[in-house]
């Protein structure tokens, strides 16, 4: 399988020290664990936008969303320090903490989704969200897209085609074409209707009764796939109709990630029947969860039962709330719509005089720019080289979608309009390179 912006062995560039470590890690970690860059980095320290390697120089971090609100934020680490020293333990003990945040958070979905059940990672969510479809319907077909993403335990990385040829799709996992690129914007809802209508079809013929259709909101293993908003509502109503759900991954969209609107599937005005949250909602520390149509929750509820140790722990709450307390009271949903267009309207005006850049595609402060040839091919490797070129002048990105070619953005949500000017200025030099 072909890794994108993956270290591929050898000692080029590497300090002697590193070289130790490198051999140490690969010694007791085993072969499966993957690293970024050419020459991988070894971070040490980080702040807001902010990440520094051993050797103190200072990186802007322009892809780590899991520190949402920015790297080590105060309020963050200062809530988990302070209830981890006071009790941390698991939910079959009443505690006010879950219960209030999950009235806080629930109040920014739609009035059908009423409740919130907690895990510790963005794969038990959609490992979760899962197993509550094929209660509440019956079925057990699910649909996903060509290079999708969505975990890593057995039944979701199963439904994972990102993950390579070498890791096969489930039994009843059928993959269809993702939504094509903003140029076809007129066609994308139809055609992405269309083949989830076949595989529903296929499903039929086969027996199978259809479970959900469970997509990332922001298609980012995809390629970065945002416009034009409302495409996703067709697609959406034929699983309805056939007895399915629609269970919406906002593990790398939600909590603001993709502008004003919060959640990513607001974008196509729909309301999901089950959400999926990831670490982002903890700014890193391991909270993760799914929100849900109260029927649907019943009709789970009476098969079985759920527990999770640290699923919504005092101390995984604590984070979750601060987190949640930063992006409201300093709007940061709003400064990433901001800074995501800025952003964007940048790239698109280098775009026009560096034919290496193609289209550039998003929604607040992801976005996704494509690498391209001389006759607009994708080009992965002029991508990859533009990821380790940026990486060695101290910013750091990656790449994405089916071709590679795709460079993949998106910092902390706190990024403001200088980091987007240090952004540019490093992207422009990169192309001078490539």
């Amino acid at each position: 399988m072909t890794m994108i912006n993956a270290f591929a062995g050898g000692q080029a560039g590497l300090s002697a020290d590193d070289r130790t470590l490198l051999a140490r890690r690969e010694k007791v970690l085993g072969p499966a664990y993957r690293l970024f860059y050419e020459t991988p980095l070894h971070i040490v320290r980080g702040e807001g936008v902010w990440l520094w390697d051993r050797d103190g120089r200072r990186y802007l971090d322009a892809y780590n969303n899991v520190a949402s609100v920015g790297h080590c934020r105060r309020e963050v680490v200062e809530a988990i320090s302070a209830q981890s020293a006071l009790l941390n333990t698991h939910t079959r003990y009443l505690h006010e903490a879950p219960v209030a945040y999950a009235e806080a958070l629930l109040q920014s979905f739609p009035r059908e989704l009423g409740c919130l059940m907690f895990t510790c990672t963005g794969s038990e969510a959609n490992d979760l969200a899962l197993r509550i479809a094929q209660a509440a319907t019956g079925g057990v077909g699910l649909i996903v897209t060509a290079t999708a993403y969505h975990g890593v335990t057995a039944a979701i990385a199963a439904a994972s085609p990102s993950l390579g040829p070498d890791n096969p799709l489930g039994p009843n996992v059928w993959a269809v074409p993702a939504p094509a690129g903003a140029s076809a914007q007129g066609e994308i809802g139809p055609a992405f209707a269309a083949g989830v209508e076949a595989a529903l079809a296929d499903m039929k013929r086969r027996g199978v009764r259809p479970a959900a259709l469970l997509v990332d909101t922001i298609f980012s293993s995809d390629g970065v796939l945002a416009e034009p908003a409302g495409f996703l509502a067709a697609a959406i109503a034929q699983v309805r109709a056939a007895g399915g759900l629609f269970i919406a991954d906002e593990v790398q969209a939600g909590f603001g990630r993709t502008g004003e609107s919060i959640w990513g599937f607001a974008r196509h005005g729909v309301a999901p029947d089950l959400v999926t949250m990831g670490k982002p909602m903890g700014n890193g520390y391991p909270v993760a969860g799914v929100v849900a149509r109260p029927e649907h929750l019943e009709a789970f509820g009476k098969k079985v039962r759920y527990f999770n140790t640290f699923g919504g722990s005092p101390v995984a709450v604590a984070a979750a709330q601060a987190v949640w307390d930063v992006i409201r009271r300093e709007r940061l949903a709003s400064n990433s719509e901001t800074m995501g267009r800025l952003l964007r309207d940048r790239i698109r005006a280098l775009a026009e005089r560096r034919p290496q850049l193609g289209e550039v595609r998003g929604a607040g402060l992801f976005v996704g720019v494509d690498v391209v040839s001389s006759d607009g091919a994708p080009a992965a490797g002029a991508a990859v080289a533009l990821v380790n070129r940026l990486r060695d002048s101290g910013v750091l990105i990656s790449a994405t979608g089916p071709a590679g070619n795709v460079l993949k953005i998106r910092p902390p949500l706190v990024f403001a309009s200088e980091h987007v000017n240090l952004l540019m200025e490093a992207l422009e030099s990169a192309l001078d390179g490539v």
